[in-house]
């Protein structure tokens, strides 16, 4: 029997499908630079990293973070930690992408060096910092979601 304000403990294919669809969206944005850089690494020998690759696929994330908090809500697990990850995340990209266009630094009025530019960065920082609590989040969700349940009903 559920107790009131107990979250129902669904398991289904829809709350796989956006566990698992969520946590792939979410990591997208931190793998993506690293895999192109050892691409590029093998191909030319030198070694290019593009840091502000998470930031330009920053939707992607959010987007993954969005259906990793509907599937914890749905199952009722780990949604403290999805749910701050996603409010950091978001939070601190739209703070570092509107400090740059305050500051001049987006669209070139200002040079990239000094204290804006530093704290635009460290803004960018606290934003992967974010998505990849949210993808660990989400790898916590998977395996919950995926783990055995026990039978439910009486006997």
């Amino acid at each position: 029997m559920m107790e009131l304000g107990e979250p129902m403990k669904k398991h289904g294919k829809l709350t796989k499908s956006l566990s698992v669809t969520g946590t792939v969206l979410v990591w997208l944005p931190i793998v993506t630079p690293v895999v192109l850089s050892a691409i590029f690494f093998v191909d030319r020998g030198i070694l290019r990293f593009d840091f502000l690759m998470p930031a330009e696929l920053a939707l992607l994330a959010l987007l993954g973070g969005l259906l990793l908090l509907w599937a914890a809500l749905r199952v009722g697990a780990h949604k403290r930690l999805i749910t701050w990850a996603l409010v950091l995340s978001a939070g601190n990209l739209l703070g570092s992408q509107g400090l740059a266009v305050v500051t001049g630094l987006a669209h070139g009025d200002t040079e990239p060096e000094g204290f804006w530019f530093a704290a635009v960065l460290a803004l960018l920082g606290v934003f992967i910092l974010g998505v990849i609590a949210l993808g660990v989040g989400g790898i916590l969700l998977v395996r919950d979601v995926y783990k055995p349940q026990p039978p439910t009903g009486d006997i």
